[in-house]
C-alpha cells in the first residue's frame, strides 16, 4: 500500500490495460498460478518485494526504482481509445475447489458502481478517504477511484497496521478521515475502543463483506450519533455491491437489510424452478445489470454455471449472475 500503487493502478486504466492485483504475501504456488492463468504481460512492483521473493521473469518493473525507463516519455495524455466493454481489472476470488477463479470486471461496471456511490453519498473537496482494504478485494477499488475522481483526499492507512483498531483511532483523528469501510467484524473492534469518542470528523461508514448483525448496527449509531452507516452487498462477480440500506436506529426485523439495487441493476429472488418466490419467502438471490462481470477467465464451464441466461421476461435477453446467496423480500421490497 503506497503512493507508487495507486499511480500504477491509474496507470493501466488510463493505457487501456487491465489490471491484476497480486499480494505479495500470498504463497509463491498462487502467485505463479494467478500470473499464469491472467495472462500477464507485465508485472509492476517495488525493488524491496522483488529483492526478497524467487521471481525469474524478465517482465517486472519496480516502479520505485527504475524512473530511467520512462523519464523522458511524453506527459501528454494517450490516444487510445476504448468502450465501456473493455475489462478493466481481474480480482482473483478463492474457488470452492481451491483453485482460483479470476471474476473479469468492465469499465462501464466499475464507472456505474462509482457514479451511483458519489450520487447517492457526496463526496467532496471537504471529504478524507481511508484506504485500508488490500486491493486483492474489489472494496478497494472504489476506495481509491471514489475520492480521486471526486477531489477528496485519499488517505492510505499503513500496510501491516490496517486491521488495528487502536491505530485506526488514531489515524483518524490525526487525518480528519470522514469516510471509512469496515467488514461487520472489525467494526466491532472498533466501536469498542475506549477513545472512540475523538473521531469527531467521521461522517460515513460503509459495511459489507459479511452480514451485519443488528445489535452492532444499533452499537454503532449509538456511540458514533453523526455518523452515517450504510449496509451494502454485493459479489465480486459484479463491481463490488449491487445493492444498499441506509441503517437507521430501532427496526421491527432483528436484523439487518441488504436494501435495494443500485442504479442499472436488479434483483431477483428465485425458486429452484427460476420462478420469482412471494414477499417473505426464502429463495437464492440473483443479480442483473450494468455491473455483473464478463464471467472467469479461462473458465468457460464455470462462467456458463454461474452466469446464466436471463429466464425473467421482462428482461430477456440479458444475463443473471447467480450469487449462492438466500434472501427474502420485506413487505417494502
Amino acid at each position: 500500500r503506497s503512493y507508487e500503487m495507486v499511480i500504477s493502478l491509474l496507470a493501466v486504466l488510463k493505457a487501456g490495460g487491465v489490471y491484476v492485483p497480486i499480494d505479495p504475501l500470498y504463497p509463491y504456488e498462487r502467485i505463479n498460478y494467478i500470473k499464469s492463468d491472467a495472462n500477464v504481460r507485465i508485472m509492476l512492483t517495488q525493488h524491496h518485494i522483488y529483492e526478497s521473493s524467487n521471481w525469474q521473469d524478465s517482465d517486472i518493473l519496480c516502479v520505485d526504482s527504475e524512473w530511467g525507463q520512462w523519464e523522458n516519455e511524453s506527459a501528454n495524455n494517450l490516444d487510445i481509445s476504448f468502450s465501456g466493454s473493455n475489462l478493466a481489472y481481474i480480482i482473483y476470488t478463492s474457488g470452492s475447489t481451491g483453485r482460483p477463479k479470476g471474476a473479469m470486471n468492465t469499465h462501464q461496471g466499475i464507472c456505474n458502481r462509482l457514479k451511483w456511490m458519489q450520487d447517492a453519498y457526496h463526496l467532496d473537496q471537504s471529504d478524507r478517504v481511508l484506504q485500508k482494504t488490500s486491493f486483492s478485494f474489489d472494496v478497494s477499488v472504489w476506495e481509491f477511484f471514489w475520492p480521486l475522481m471526486t477531489g477528496a483526499t485519499l488517505v492510505l492507512a499503513e500496510s501491516d497496521r490496517h486491521k488495528d483498531s487502536s491505530y485506526l483511532i488514531k489515524l483518524i483523528q490525526e487525518q480528519q478521515i470522514t469516510t471509512i469501510h469496515f467488514v461487520p467484524s472489525m467494526l466491532q473492534a472498533f466501536v469498542e475502543e475506549p477513545e472512540l469518542h475523538h473521531c469527531t470528523a467521521l461522517r460515513r461508514v460503509i459495511c459489507s463483506g459479511e452480514a451485519l448483525p443488528f445489535d452492532l448496527k444499533e452499537r454503532c449509531l449509538k456511540e458514533l450519533p453523526k455518523v452515517n452507516l450504510y449496509n451494502l452487498y454485493g459479489p465480486t462477480e459484479a463491481a463490488i455491491d449491487v445493492t444498499h440500506f441506509s441503517c437507521e436506529s430501532g427496526g421491527r426485523n432483528k436484523s439487518v437489510p441488504i436494501g435495494q439495487p443500485i442504479a442499472n441493476h436488479k434483483i431477483y429472488i428465485l425458486d429452484e424452478e427460476m420462478n420469482i418466490v412471494p414477499i417473505g419467502v426464502r429463495g437464492e438471490i440473483y443479480i442483473s445489470g450494468i455491473g455483473i462481470a464478463r464471467g472467469y477467465h479461462h473458465r468457460p464451464d464455470l462462467t456458463a454455471e454461474k452466469f446464466i441466461p436471463n429466464p425473467i421476461a421482462e428482461n430477456q435477453g440479458g444475463r443473471l449472475y447467480r450469487t449462492g446467496d438466500v434472501g427474502r423480500y420485506l413487505q417494502d421490497g
